[in-house]
């Protein structure tokens, strides 16, 4: 699920907030049926693949102290990697919630309302 996937999604949406879960989903489901790859997509399998990116996506912030909103002193090399290793960490995370059966945005929408009663705005 390397760069090519990545650029894959990029060239059918242009801003991030018009992509779906579900479109990235079916594209995810698509890309590992073509190539075969279905049969090692078990969700333990997935999970530490996942695992493995989230290791390389803190290796890019793990010596740079705190780090700026908006990241103004980054290079654009920089940005560009930071973009693909967060998006390999979404591609599996996506993956996993669908050979699981699991409604990954339904999921992250109830979670926000669990959130907000846990934690309501007078306590904070």
């Amino acid at each position: 699920m390397g760069s090519s996937m990545n650029e894959e999604l990029k060239a059918s949406s242009s801003t991030w907030e018009c992509v779906s879960l579900s479109e990235i989903k079916d594209k995810l489901a698509e890309f590992a049926e073509v190539r075969g790859w279905t049969q090692y997509h078990s969700p333990r399998n997935l999970l530490l693949a996942l695992v493995g990116e989230v290791g390389e996506l803190s290796e890019i912030f793990q010596w740079r102290g705190e780090v700026a909103k908006g990241l103004p002193d980054w290079s654009s090399d920089d940005k560009e990697h930071l973009e693909e290793e967060l998006s390999d960490v979404l591609l599996y995370l996506v993956r996993l919630a669908d050979v699981c059966g699991l409604d990954l945005g339904q999921a992250a929408l109830a979670k926000i309302t669990k959130n907000a009663m846990k934690y309501p705005v007078s306590a904070s």
